[in-house]
């Protein structure tokens, strides 16, 4: 398996308030099996496979003030030092890091614009067995309307490479929404190495919109997925739309979870 860069998106898992529920909405839109409950000493987390390879997890809420939500974990060589760097770049931690048995190491953190990320150290669970494939993850984004601020804190907890992406304004001719990508310390910036983008929170979306993480699932026919979706009792946030990356929808589980669906060229369709 190859080594995740640190920083890397390496996780993704859904908090939701009934995990028998959500086992019957993803295993029929996304072909997952699962595994059994790691039990109350690991807050009852249940693996979700495809193909045979772990590719997220589904885990009940604690409490059901908390948010249902889809998290996304970076990976990080030491939780501890990385969560230093956290605090003194201006974000929070929102939960320590602590071990999880032989598995390895969590923690949860807020960066400077609110946006909540974890952070996993590996044990003997190292994170996606399958990733950029047809029914696994493929892409994360961040969400913020503290560009600034964030752009620095990443840069300097993980020291990503950036590169920024501009869309046309059909109006004025001029630069539109502006879009960053994040790539590895020491690798060439571009979308072919990144790794995570960086979106803000314009006034095309809701004042009550909180800063957020947005995980991203690779399917080969976007329309096709938004149709189950909606079937299976979940809802489109924001309807299919094309992309120079490829074909985009936004859409939350019949629990309340949002995701983003993908159908692009860059997804691989082997093994």
């Amino acid at each position: 398996m190859a080594a995740f860069a640190e920083g890397s998106p390496c996780w993704v898992d859904a908090s939701l308030p009934d995990v028998e529920a959500g086992k019957r909405f993803y295993g029929e839109l996304f072909g997952w099996t699962f595994g059994d409950s790691a039990g109350p000493a690991y807050g009852h987390y249940t693996q979700a496979y495809s193909r045979g390879r772990n590719v997220a997890a589904l885990a009940p809420k604690p409490d059901g003030r908390m948010p249902t939500v889809w998290g996304v974990y970076l990976h990080t060589s030491d939780a501890y030092a990385c969560a230093a760097r956290i605090r003194a770049a201006g974000g929070q931690m929102i939960m320590d890091p602590q071990p999880v048995g032989p598995y390895g190491a969590a923690a949860l953190a807020a960066d400077p614009g609110g946006a909540v990320f974890g952070l996993w150290q590996p044990g003997t669970h190292h994170g996606f067995e399958a990733q950029q494939e047809p029914y696994t993850y493929c892409w994360a984004e961040v969400y913020t309307r503290a560009r600034d601020a964030v752009d620095a804190f990443y840069a300097e907890v993980f020291g990503y490479v950036p590169q920024d992406q501009y869309a046309d304004d059909d109006d004025t001719g001029g630069p539109a929404a502006e879009y960053r990508v994040w790539s590895p310390p020491g690798s060439r910036p571009g979308t072919d190495t990144a790794v995570l983008g960086r979106s803000l929170i314009t006034d095309a979306f809701p004042d009550i919109m909180p800063a957020h993480f947005l995980a991203y699932f690779a399917v080969p026919d976007c329309d096709q997925s938004v149709a189950t979706v909606q079937r299976l009792g979940g809802r489109v946030t924001a309807d299919p739309f094309d992309t120079p990356y490829g074909r985009i929808a936004v859409v939350a589980d019949n629990q309340g979870a949002v995701f983003a669906l993908l159908s692009e060229h860059r997804v691989k369709t082997g093994t």
